[in-house]
């Protein structure tokens, strides 16, 4: 990835994010390029400034990401053909190419979020309060996971780093990086715990440590480490919470930009856009959850998407335990028993068993099963489990769905990328 990126990151940083953080992190003059990563202050910053930048509407890393494998996998569909970038998407095949703004957001956001994560895990152990250094290393860490994961999860490669026509690692090793940030930053938050006073600067509702053994779990599933994504798995406290949160001032980006009119994208269909076997029982409780009746369209989008203040959760207890029903069917000794046990949790969850209302709340599926038969059971319920995630096109892909049923399955690489790096890989056919 060219340097470019960061040439504009702080001063871009400094005019977004620096109302985010507490009184005593506020300048009203702004921070100077020399404070920015030799300070606390401005250190919280940038690490705010990730956040922001994640969850940051069109640009937004979030969005896009959801808008990519959502218009791809059929989650969704388009409202106005006027959209180019999402008719392209929509249209799929061919019509995808490097021009495409969606995609290219996702791009540079998600590298921007690795470069400036980067320097505050380089610069913060400079700092004298080792506690607060170890907030900001192990915050900086987790949005870096999640972009390193994002990228994986639409390229086939990455690049192995920000620079002058910077080589590029397989999306495999991509997940690996990732788990390999989450590790270290589990381990400074074990040898330093996080100080009150970091935590009191950042913007509330993540929750640090279960969301780092989340996305653990996460992306050693998606790289076929199925050891370690049940240890990680099992290591998550399902009772609590962990989300992006919006007021007033800092919209959810689904309703802003979807919900809340016709103009850009609405649920394909009251299933979700699930075909065949995979289509939902009219049964379950978690359609009326993700959507709602409407006029024009008849089925609206609901869920984490409903207002302008509705909570994003990083991830879902669903997904967490559904990653254990998928491990212990695809682990080298295959245990069905427990992956059936694990997807029945599932199945037979109530909307009021769950901490944020996700509940399918039907009988239990029988068995024994075999893994060859239980696996298509798990992908159906991870489709309506975490619908819209933006999770769904690796999932696709995973469970070796046909290509039939999906509108690509990698994507191009950003004219940005190409144009300024002769080691850009050739985009995929397909």
């Amino acid at each position: 990835m060219k340097t470019y990126i960061s040439k504009i990151a702080y001063i871009f940083l400094i005019l977004i994010v620096i109302s985010a953080c507490k009184k005593e992190y506020r300048n009203p003059s702004g921070a100077n390029a020399e404070e920015v990563l030799t300070t606390a202050k401005g250190m919280t910053g940038v690490v705010v400034g990730l956040h922001k930048i994640y969850i940051a509407g069109r640009l937004g890393v979030y969005f896009n990401s959801v808008s990519v494998a959502g218009f791809s996998t059929n989650e969704i569909l388009l409202r106005n053909s006027g959209n180019i970038p999402e008719l392209q998407l929509f249209t799929g095949g061919g019509a995808v190419d490097g021009t495409n703004n969606i995609l290219a957001n996702l791009w540079t956001t998600s590298n921007k979020i690795i470069y400036d994560a980067d320097n505050v895990i380089n610069n913060a152990p400079n700092l004298g309060d080792k506690g607060y250094a170890s907030g900001l290393i192990v915050y900086a860490s987790l949005f870096k996971a999640l972009a390193l994961g994002n990228l994986s999860q639409c390229w086939e490669s990455i690049p192995a780093g920000i620079g002058q026509n910077v080589g590029f690692i397989s999306r495999v090793d991509g997940f690996n990086k990732a788990i390999s940030v989450i590790d270290n930053a589990i381990a400074v938050m074990a040898a330093t715990p996080i100080s009150s006073g970091f935590m009191s600067n950042l913007p509330p509702g993540i929750d640090i440590p279960n969301t780092l053994n989340a996305l653990k779990a996460r992306y050693a599933l998606f790289a076929g480490n199925y050891p370690v994504a049940l240890v990680a798995a099992n290591a998550v406290d399902l009772t609590k919470k962990s989300t992006f949160n919006f007021d007033a001032l800092t919209f959810n980006p689904i309703f802003e930009i979807a919900t809340s009119t016709n103009n850009v994208f609405q649920p394909t269909d009251a299933n979700l856009g699930l075909t065949g076997t995979n289509v939902p029982d009219l049964a379950d409780k978690r359609l009326p959850f993700y959507t709602a009746v409407g006029a024009n369209p008849v089925v609206r989008l609901a869920g984490f998407g409903a207002a302008i203040n509705t909570q994003i959760p990083l991830y879902l207890p669903g997904e967490i335990i559904l990653i254990k029903a998928e491990v212990y069917a695809r682990q080298a000794a295959p245990d069905p028993g427990n992956a059936l046990t694990e997807l029945n949790k599932v199945v037979t969850k109530t909307p009021t068993a769950d901490i944020y209302g996700v509940g399918a709340a039907l009988p239990p599926i029988t068995g024994p099963l075999t893994p060859a038969l239980l696996l298509p059971l798990i992908y159906k319920h991870r489709c309506i489990e975490l619908y819209l995630s933006g999770l769904k096109l690796e999932d696709m892909r995973r469970f070796g769905r046909p290509n039939s049923e999906r509108k690509r399955n990698f994507f191009p690489y950003p004219f940005i990328e190409r144009d300024n790096n002769t080691n850009t890989p050739a985009d995929p056919a397909f």
